[in-house]
């Protein structure tokens, strides 16, 4: 606490005690080096003098201070009375700062919650800087001889004024004073190191002076003793002869070695000369062999003009007077030599390159089990396949990627699946093949499909096999990683020795399966037992629906191009069926009077397909035009060679059929057998597929329309 009081003007003014006044004949001053005291002492050295005049000087003007200044009364000051001027107004000063914020919170992402922040309330009104200085230092020891110096002459009587009018009559420069006195007086004189010593002046900061000693490492000898080397006394005697022999001896050894380097030498330029022609000949190969194909494709076009003009231009005009019926021309006939003694496994066409199909060899008779070879062909140059590739079983059946068409799926007959890569053309061997670790099957693989990408962008394709099961295989990076989609079983009743019935689940064998065109995890499942299941991969232990089909074995199912709804089957029990997937019984039955070997539908019709059986008759059929009866019925090769497989070309109008003997026909259909819609006059044309559509379910309607009737 502090007590002020008002002056006569109003103003405010600090109680201070009464400063004690200062000698006049003393003065101390700050100088860079620290505080030099002045006097009246005549034994001063002449470079203080200087100094006592300015100390004089601030003497007076401390006087003055003393005097006091006249106080100027402002206009606008207030008039108080003498009671108000003497009333004593007390004020607590607190260190609380009154104009610094309060309730600031800032939020904690520590504690979660707002937490009040403090506010410094620390004002800095007055800074004074001290003139402490350190015991031992050199300014001191001048102090206080300066101070000793002065109590001396205030002892003695003698009058600083006398002393400064004396020091005022005796002007002098600053090199005298620096010349003529301060020799004796100077802490860093000679005079005053012989009078007397110097204390020793220490560094006026903080210093520490630290000092370790270390440790010497320790001297180390290490010894090992070995075993001496052996030593064996050599004596001879050597004469002149014996001296030349052993130098003849060593220059024919050195011819030979000359000559063995020059025959080095000699073999490198050649293998060099040899790695050169050979590199010039393989640069200029891939040229030639294009050109030599080119070549050939020419001569077997010129050779066999007359076919290629039948399949570009000729039209069957007998056609006209058959009514409904059909024929079928021959045009090219496919075989490869390295597949003698091979049956046609699998055809498929190219969706990309339509004049390229692909041709799997092999055999169905299980007792003579064989090599297999993958042929591809195509009708540019019917004298020699494109690409061949051997295999050491025998191939069951063959799938290319429709958009990837250089990707080929080939399922074997000892159950392992492969893919090869076309552009590898100079590999022979699969890019991607299963193993007994990869999950490969146990039996046949009779059919393969490749399948949408998965959600990581890798291509996949599904097979079936004999062993029941159906498997994915998914391509990541060098190998097949498999998954089980579906394993087909059926629960048998068996009875013990005891006579009570007992439940056991089988293994069904697949044959044949086909996914739908739209719906892509729908699909068809053909059976050895002659059953049809539809099953889906979201539902992989549950079968959706069950047809009794045939009585023996399904050897194709396949979906409709158009309908989504319509299926067809065919079997060795000489049938061929056509199935509306929501009902159980088939739409159509046809009994071609030989096991039917496959049966495809035709792209550009959803009412047309065709069948081959094995005695070597393919049978054309147009449920729009005849439901009853096939229009083409013709026999492509003798009775006693048995047809395997049909597949209709994606655009062309042919088929190409594969037999027992390893060959391939192509066959054109004729007009009656793909007839397109006409449009009737001032009519417009629908969409072909909505038209196609349209035409499969009137016929559909049509067949379920008398059962509902009966019903």
């Amino acid at each position: 606490m502090q007590v002020f009081s008002r002056s006569k003007f109003g103003n405010l003014a600090l109680l201070l005690p009464q400063c004690p006044s200062l000698p006049l004949q003393h003065s101390v001053e700050r100088s860079g080096a620290g505080l030099k005291a002045t006097g009246a002492n005549t034994s001063k050295p002449i470079a203080q003098k200087k100094e006592e005049k300015k100390g004089a000087d601030a003497v007076e003007g401390h006087d003055e201070w003393l005097h006091g200044k006249p106080l100027i009364k402002p206009l606008d000051q207030v008039e108080l009375t003498e009671t108000e001027l003497e009333e004593e107004i007390t004020r607590t000063l607190s260190a609380n700062n009154p104009h610094a914020p309060q309730n600031i919170v800032r939020y904690s992402y520590k504690e979660l919650a707002f937490k009040p922040v403090t506010v410094d309330h620390l004002e800095v009104h007055f800074v004074l800087e001290g003139n402490l200085m350190y015991l031992e230092a050199s300014q001191e020891y001048r102090l206080r001889e300066a101070l000793h110096e002065d109590t001396t002459i205030v002892e003695t009587g003698a009058q600083p004024d006398e002393e400064r009018a004396k020091i005022q009559e005796t002007p002098t420069t600053d090199e005298e004073e620096v010349d003529e006195g301060g020799e004796e007086d100077r802490p860093d004189s000679e005079a005053s190191k012989t009078d007397k010593k110097e204390p020793k002046l220490k560094n006026q900061f903080s210093f520490c002076e630290r000092a370790s000693q270390t440790l010497t490492n320790p001297l180390r000898e290490r010894g090992c003793q070995t075993e001496p080397p052996p030593c064996r006394t050599f004596c001879a005697t050597a004469n002149q002869s014996e001296i030349y022999d052993a130098y003849v001896e060593w220059l024919q050894a050195q011819e030979k070695n000359k000559e063995k380097q020059k025959g080095v030498q000699s073999k490198r330029d050649d293998s060099s000369k040899r790695t050169v022609l050979m590199e010039s000949q393989t640069d200029e190969l891939p040229r030639l062999t294009k050109a030599a194909k080119i070549l050939e494709r020419m001569v077997n076009q010129n050779t066999f003009d007359y076919i290629a003009q039948d399949f570009k231009y000729y039209e069957d005009p007998s056609d006209e007077f058959r009514d409904q019926k059909g024929t079928l021309l021959p045009l090219w006939k496919f075989q490869c030599d390295k597949a003698k003694g091979m049956s046609v496994t699998a055809l498929c066409w190219n969706k990309k390159y339509q004049d390229l199909f692909a041709v799997g060899m092999g055999t169905y008779d299980f007792c003579k089990q064989g090599p297999g070879v993958l042929v591809f062909h195509t009708l540019k140059n019917h004298s020699f396949p494109e690409y061949i590739y051997t295999a050491t079983s025998g191939i069951m059946c063959v799938d290319i990627h429709q958009q990837h068409s250089y990707l080929v799926a080939v399922g074997f007959y000892d159950g392992h699946v492969a893919v090869y890569n076309l552009k590898k053309r100079g590999e022979g061997e699969p890019v991607y093949k299963s193993t007994a670790k990869m999950g490969k099957h146990t039996d046949p693989v009779w059919e393969v499909r490749w399948q949408k990408d998965d959600l990581d962008g890798n291509r996949n394709f599904c097979s079936i096999s004999s062993d029941g099961r159906i498997v994915s295989w998914t391509l990541v990076k060098n190998e097949l990683i498999f998954t089980d989609i579906l394993r087909l079983s059926v629960t048998v009743s068996v009875s013990d020795v005891q006579g009570g019935g007992q439940q056991v689940s089988v293994d069904v064998s697949g044959t044949s399966f086909d996914f739908h065109k739209q719906i892509d995890h729908l699909f068809l499942v053909g059976t050895e037992d002659g059953k049809i299941h539809k099953c889906s991969k979201t539902y992989s232990n549950q079968l959706l629906k069950s047809y009794d089909a045939h009585n023996m074995a399904v050897d194709a199912v396949k979906w409709n191009h158009f309908h989504s709804g319509v299926f067809i089957s065919c079997s060795s029990d000489w049938t061929v069926k056509v199935w509306d997937h929501a009902a159980h019984t088939p739409l159509f039955i046809f009994d071609l009077h030989a096991p039917v070997g496959d049966v495809a539908w035709a792209p550009y019709s959803s009412t047309v397909f065709a069948a081959v059986t094995l005695d070597g008759i393919v049978h054309v059929f147009d449920l729009n035009l005849n439901k009853f009866e096939a229009l083409c019925q013709q026999a492509v090769v003798a009775n006693t060679v048995k047809l395997t497989h049909i597949e209709f070309n994606p655009i062309y109008p042919i088929i190409i059929v594969g037999d027992e003997r390893g060959f391939v026909t192509s066959l054109k259909l004729s007009p009656n057998l793909r007839k397109r819609p006409k449009d009737k006059k001032g009519q417009v044309l629908p969409n072909v597929v909505e038209l196609e559509i349209a035409n499969m379910e009137k016929l559909v309607h049509q067949q379920r329309e008398p059962e509902k009737n009966t019903v």
